[in-house]
């Protein structure tokens, strides 16, 4: 297949859009979206993707960082399977602490959210401590997602534990979504600014890619992956508010932004930096496309690939 996409490009703008934003803080909690290892759906859509840049970029950025591992209690309690390596979240926790530790990246903990004494979840939490990890227990956020004062208080973020961080960059990964890293980054922006310290939240995005059309394949190819989440792809109507600029977004960012903005607002007292979702996101994959055709074919048969697999289904 033809190249389209310039990877080693991608990896060099997206280091140094994240070194800035780390800089702008004493501490940044950097969500990263989508799967860290084996990115095999951006292989696929655009032809020269590396499907191990977000790992070889948490390498080059790991003297400043270490890693949050976040899971959903229910995930575990139900053994939710991954469908693209047909394992556990629970195992694939564990398969992301081996490769962590094998690339020396610097692992403070795994916190398990929404936990409500699902029975399985001690048991989990006990196996992981046995190898050595600290485990947090995270409980639903009271209040969430209406009543900010709750959720901004003793009885919301702060009936949450801290955890405690050394380094300026802590990156929020987990097996899959839904696994709570944003109410984890702002449960800890809560405690940062409670201890005066000048902390930031930010999302690594790959997909859907801001500046493309909505209706350009490779936007089209991320619908089609996360069809069973009932993602769609939306224009940012805050980014095209504040900066009259059209820009994609989909619909559950879109949707709660209006909710994370009120909760930084309250956290930080009004100085959330973000005027639109697309403004919390790091994403320089439309900068690194070299050739247009290619990504629109390879995304298009993505599409093909997706539905055909479902009708086998």
């Amino acid at each position: 297949m033809k190249c389209g996409f310039d990877s080693q490009l991608y990896m060099e703008k997206q280091f140094a859009m994240i070194k800035e934003r780390v800089h702008k803080y004493e501490k940044l909690y950097l969500e990263f979206g989508g799967k860290l290892f084996d990115d095999l759906h951006a292989e696929r859509v655009l032809p020269g993707f590396d499907k191990s840049a977000k790992i070889k970029l948490l390498e080059k950025l790991k003297s400043i960082a270490e890693i949050i591992i976040c899971i959903n209690a229910n995930d575990i309690n139900e053994n939710k399977i991954r469908a693209d390596y047909g394992i556990s979240y629970s195992s694939e926790v564990e398969r992301m602490i081996d490769n962590f530790s094998r690339l020396k990246i610097k692992i403070n903990s795994v916190v398990i959210t929404m936990y409500e004494g699902q029975k399985r979840v001690l048991e989990y939490k006990q196996k992981l401590e046995n190898r050595k990890i600290k485990v947090y227990l995270h409980r639903p956020t009271k209040g969430y997602p209406t009543d900010v004062s709750t959720i901004v208080s003793d009885e919301g973020y702060g009936s949450n534990p801290y955890i405690e961080t050394k380094k300026p960059l802590v990156v929020l990964t987990a097996p899959g979504p839904a696994s709570g890293k944003l109410a984890t980054c702002l449960s800890q922006l809560y405690y940062e600014y409670k201890n005066n310290q000048k902390a930031g939240y930010a999302k690594f995005e790959t997909f859907p890619v801001w500046n493309l059309p909505i209706t350009h394949p490779v936007n089209i190819a991320y619908e089609a992956a996360t069809a069973n989440l009932g993602d769609e792809n939306k224009v940012d109507h805050y980014h095209y508010v504040a900066y009259g600029e059209f820009a994609v977004n989909y619909n559950r960012d879109i949707q709660v932004f209006p909710v994370v903005k009120s909760i930084y607002d309250k956290i930080t007292n009004g100085n959330c930096p973000y005027k639109s979702p697309t403004d919390m996101g790091v994403n320089m994959v439309g900068d690194c496309i070299t050739d247009d055709t290619v990504c629109r074919e390879a995304a298009k048969m993505e599409i093909i690939r997706r539905y055909l697999k479902e009708l086998c289904n």
